[in-house]
C-alpha cells in the first residue's frame, strides 16, 4: 500500500495535463480554491477559445506581472487575493495547456461570461460548462485519491462565484428581444435559477462552502455612464434596475439552498456597500478618481484599453494605484485588493452569514 501511494504521488495522467500531489503533503484541513465566473475573475482562460473578450496585450498585467496574463487588469484579480490570503498558489487558467495541481483547486472563470448559455453564445465558456470542466476535475480526483477521500476533499474546499453581470448588461446594450419576451423579474428569476442549478451540481460532488457577490451599482461602471445621453455624470439606470433586482432575488435563493442542501454555507459580499462607497467617495480610499486608468472618451469609457479592440486609440494613466477602474469594465490591482480583504475578513453586514477566512476554516 506504501508503495501504491508513493507511485500515486509522482503518477503524471499525461492523458488530462494533471500533476498530483501527494494528499499526504497536504496541510491538514487543507481547503482548496475553486473559481467559477466571468472577466472579474478570469486569470486567462479566454486567451484560450475564439473569443474577442480577451485582455492578453499591453497595458494589461503592467503593475504585478509585468506582462499580460489574460486579467482585465493592471495586476491581480479578487479571486488572486483570496487564493493568497488562503495561502493557496494562484491558480492558471483552467484551459491553459500543461500540468495543473487541481489539488490546489481551479479557476474556470471566463470574461464575458454569463449565467445564461445565450450570452455571448460561442465566445466565452458560460456558467454550465464551466460546471462541466469542474466535473472532470472531480472525476479524475476521485480516480486518484478515491472517492472518500475526494469527498472530504470537495467538501473541504471553497467555491467562489461571480457572474450575472454580463446576462444583464448585453440585453440592454445590444439588439436583444429577450426583455420583451420576458418581464424583468423572469429575466432575473432565469439568472438566479441557473445559479442555483450550478451550486446543486457542485453540491452533489461534495461541494459545502461557496462565496458569491451582488451586483452593486453595475450601471455605473465608465463603459455603461459612458451611454447615458449627455455624459452628465449619471449612472446607466436600466442596468442598475436589472441589478437591483438581482441583489434582491440573490440572498433568497441562498436561504433556500441553505434548508435544501446538507451543511451548505455561504458568503455574500454586498458590492452595493464596498464599490459604492468608492464610486461615491473615491478620495477616501486612496484613489485620486473613479474613472478608468486606460481607455478613451468621457470617463474613459469607450473600451480601447490597448488599442486592439474597435477604438484604436485610447488614453493610459501613468499610476493605476490612482484609480478605482483599470479600464472601462474592471477594476484596478489596488481596488481588487481592498475588496478582496472585505470578503476575506469583513463584518457580516458587508459578508453575510460568513466572510472568507471563516468558510476556509468552517
Amino acid at each position: 500500500m506504501a508503495s501504491l501511494r508513493l507511485f500515486l504521488c509522482c503518477f503524471l495522467f499525461t492523458a488530462s495535463s494533471i500533476n498530483l500531489v501527494c494528499s499526504r503533503s497536504l496541510q491538514k484541513n487543507h481547503a482548496a480554491l475553486f473559481v467559477f465566473g466571468d472577466s472579474l475573475f478570469d486569470p486567462g482562460n479566454n486567451n484560450y477559445v475564439g473569443t474577442i473578450g480577451r485582455a492578453n496585450f499591453y497595458p494589461y498585467g503592467e503593475t504585478f506581472f509585468k506582462h499580460p496574463t489574460g486579467r482585465f487588469s493592471d495586476g491581480r484579480l479578487i479571486s488572486d487575493f483570496i487564493a493568497t490570503y488562503a495561502n493557496l498558489p494562484l491558480s492558471p487558467p483552467y484551459l491553459q495547456p500543461g500540468n495543473h495541481q487541481f489539488i490546489y483547486g481551479a479557476n474556470f472563470a471566463s470574461a464575458g461570461a454569463g449565467a445564461l448559455s445565450e450570452t455571448y453564445q460561442g465566445f466565452v465558456v458560460d456558467l454550465k460548462t464551466q460546471l462541466r470542466y469542474f466535473k472532470k476535475v472531480v472525476k479524475l480526483l476521485r480516480h486518484e485519491l478515491g472517492d472518500a477521500e475526494a469527498m472530504a476533499f470537495f467538501s473541504r474546499a471553497v467555491y467562489l462565484f461571480n457572474v450575472g453581470a454580463n446576462d444583464y448588461i448585453l440585453p440592454l446594450t445590444s439588439n436583444s428581444t429577450v426583455l420583451e419576451t420576458f418581464s424583468k423579474q423572469e429575466y432575473v428569476g432565469m439568472v438566479i435559477g441557473n445559479l442555483s442549478e450550478t451550486i446543486e451540481g457542485i453540491h452533489k460532488s461534495g461541494g459545502r462552502k461557496f462565496g458569491f457577490l451582488n451586483m452593486g451599482s453595475l450601471g455605473c461602471i465608465p463603459s455603461l455612464k459612458v451611454l447615458v445621453p449627455g455624459n452628465n455624470g449619471s449612472c446607466f439606470e436600466p442596468v442598475n434596475e436589472l441589478a437591483k433586482l438581482n441583489d434582491a432575488a440573490l440572498p433568497k435563493a441562498l436561504e433556500e439552498l441553505e434548508i435544501k442542501l446538507a451543511q451548505f454555507k455561504y458568503s455574500m459580499h454586498y458590492l452595493n456597500i464596498s464599490f459604492g462607497e468608492r464610486l461615491n467617495n473615491p478620495q477616501k480610499y486612496g484613489f485620486k478618481s473613479n474613472i478608468a486608468c486606460c481607455g478613451s472618451g468621457p470617463y474613459r469609457g469607450i473600451d480601447s484599453c490597448g488599442g486592439r479592440r474597435v477604438v484604436a486609440e485610447y488614453e493610459l494613466c501613468s499610476d493605476p494605484s490612482e484609480y478605482l477602474f483599470f479600464d472601462s469594465g474592471h477594476l484596478s490591482d489596488k481596488a481588487n485588493k481592498q475588496i478582496a480583504e472585505l470578503m476575506w475578513s469583513g463584518t457580516p453586514e458587508i459578508t453575510g452569514p460568513y466572510n472568507l477566512k471563516a468558510l476556509f476554516e468552517a
